[in-house]
């Protein structure tokens, strides 16, 4: 059955992470408090307040650049001669493709320098915690290119809209510090906190591995995918100068134009630009 009324403009589009925000706030507050109770040690004041105001630093960005994203969602979809109608199998569809495209986006972030400085923001984090999900970085609105493949197969604007919108609440729960590990059916197909937490290890063998944001399969399929066998450390293998919100999110540019500035040759700038972080 086809959805109707879909709407066109940006203001009307359905606020999916603010209706869930005070369900974010208390879930936060549950675990903070568990943890005390517990002495998990999970909440690290200074994390704590710079992924916070990171956070609000992220809805701001977002909020000031999504009539242009949607605006380019409409040109991409007007354009194209095929369109998928707006059902629910087409939901479904258009969140497997999302995520397979969120699983190479991730893995690009990690191997190549120039986006590797759009998401080591998110790595900063000494603990691993719910808050730690809002650590996204300011300028993370130029991984749309990642999911051209998916708007080229005709989804209607909404539809992807809807689905990143579902998928990103997905990935605040999976940031779970309290969560071990789930029913072997649930690691073996999702991402759980346990996997995730793996990610944010600095532990040699965990660098690099389980990018997945909903489906943990693409790793399984990639050879990516790293069980959780002994205790994550977090952040990053050069830890940070300072924990200004500012810094996190642009240090890395900081490092990347001192260095691209020392090169002699587009060969090197290039390297400079996207070899290994």
């Amino acid at each position: 059955m086809q959805l109707l009324n879909l709407p066109l403009q940006p203001g009307a589009l359905p606020p999916i992470v603010l209706y869930a925000a005070p369900v974010i706030a208390l879930t936060v507050a549950a675990e903070w408090g568990l943890s005390v109770r517990e002495s998990k040690d999970l909440y690290n004041r200074r994390d704590f307040i710079s992924s916070v105001w990171i956070g609000l630093g992220n809805l701001a960005s977002t909020a000031a650049t999504k009539t242009i994203v949607f605006a380019a969602l409409l040109y991409v979809h007007s354009r194209l001669a095929w369109h998928v109608p707006a059902t629910w199998w087409s939901v479904v569809l258009c969140w497997a493709g999302f995520d397979f495209c969120c699983y190479w986006a991730h893995r690009i972030a990690h191997e190549q320098r120039f986006w590797w400085a759009t998401h080591v923001t998110h790595h900063s984090a000494e603990s691993f915690n719910l808050v730690v999900s809002f650590r996204q970085s300011w300028v993370q609105q130029i991984k749309l290119v990642f999911f051209v493949p998916v708007l080229l197969c005709g989804f209607h604007p909404v539809v992807f809209y809807v689905v990143s919108q579902v998928s990103l609440l997905y990935q605040f729960w999976t940031h779970a510090g309290m969560v071990g590990k789930l029913h072997p059916w649930m690691e073996y197909m999702f991402v759980t906190p346990s996997h995730h937490r793996v990610h944010h290890g600095k532990n040699p063998r965990y660098l690099d591995k389980n990018y997945g944001a909903c489906l943990i399969v693409w790793d399984r399929l990639f050879g990516t995918f790293q069980a959780e066998d002994e205790t994550p450390v977090y952040g990053i293998t050069h830890p940070v100068a300072s924990q200004n919100p500012v810094y996190l999110v642009f240090h890395e540019y900081a490092s990347l134009w001192h260095d691209l500035r020392q090169t002699r040759s587009l060969r090197a700038a290039w390297r400079c630009l996207f070899g290994r972080p």
